[in-house]
């Protein structure tokens, strides 16, 4: 299997020995460890839970950052490893690579830190006092041009090479009055080998039209269409530069 080599030897040594505990880690445990592998100095309040993992505002040295801990067993994902952080560290590393590869490209995504077994750290969106909100938790207060800046970001993204297969309101944070891509954790990268280019491009295509949905009936609030066709036509030209679709 591809990128086998995430875990430390030193894991598998305690997998071996039987020193990895097989429940869900307190957040003191939690807070230990992110210190303990040099993710961040100081540990601070969860942010935000999803189906797979937990963020927490950190603080590496006076800087503010974010890390994102997949959880080991209180997930909704099966994984055939015998332990889950061989499965969630796998979903971490592929998160890490799609949120690396977009930055790398400019698209409008947190600032990707290290990453360590099922965690990582990212650029912390926000101000000393709260952190970037939610889309959906926002009242814009200029809503047709921060959709053509949502527009813009998501071709952004399609430039750099990928799709995200989750768009909605709750995956783009406001900050600075623009938009912010977050939650790449299944994310397609259009150019990466290892399944039928055209499989590919029609797995990302299937899933931007579901997430430009979504986002439609969101801007309808304010009176705003999203136009998925259109995009969706200049998403292709980008991201199928072969014409294999």
């Amino acid at each position: 299997m591809p990128n086998d080599g995430y875990l430390d030897e030193s894991v598998h040594w305690k997998v071996r020995n039987e020193l990895i505990a097989f429940a869900e880690p307190t957040h003191g445990e939690v807070a230990d460890t992110i210190r303990e592998v040099g993710l961040a100095t100081e540990v601070g309040q969860r942010l935000g839970s999803g189906k797979e993992a937990d963020v927490y505002l950190c603080r590496e040295g006076r800087r503010l950052t974010v890390v994102k801990v997949y959880r080991l067993y209180r997930t909704a994902h099966r994984g055939g490893r015998p332990i889950k952080l061989e499965s969630m560290g796998q979903r971490a590393l592929q998160e890490f690579d799609l949120l690396d590869y977009a930055w790398q490209g400019g698209a409008h995504v947190p600032r990707p830190g290290d990453r360590v077994e099922n965690m990582f750290s990212m650029q912390y969106l926000g101000d000393a006092q709260a952190p970037a909100p939610m889309l959906q938790h926002t009242r814009l207060e200029a809503p047709e041009d921060f959709l053509r800046a949502t527009v813009d970001g998501i071709e952004g993204l399609a430039e750099a090479g990928v799709v995200h297969s989750d768009l909605s309101p709750f995956n783009i944070l406001v900050h600075q009055g623009r938009p912010w891509f977050i939650d790449l954790a299944a994310g397609v990268r259009v150019d990466r080998l290892g399944s039928p280019p055209w499989e590919r491009l029609s797995e990302a295509i299937r899933a931007l039209e579901h997430g430009l949905g979504t986002l439609d009936r969101y801007f309808h609030r304010y009176g705003l269409r999203v136009e998925p066709p259109d995009i969706l036509r200049r998403v292709r030209t980008q991201i199928d530069r072969y014409g294999i679709l």
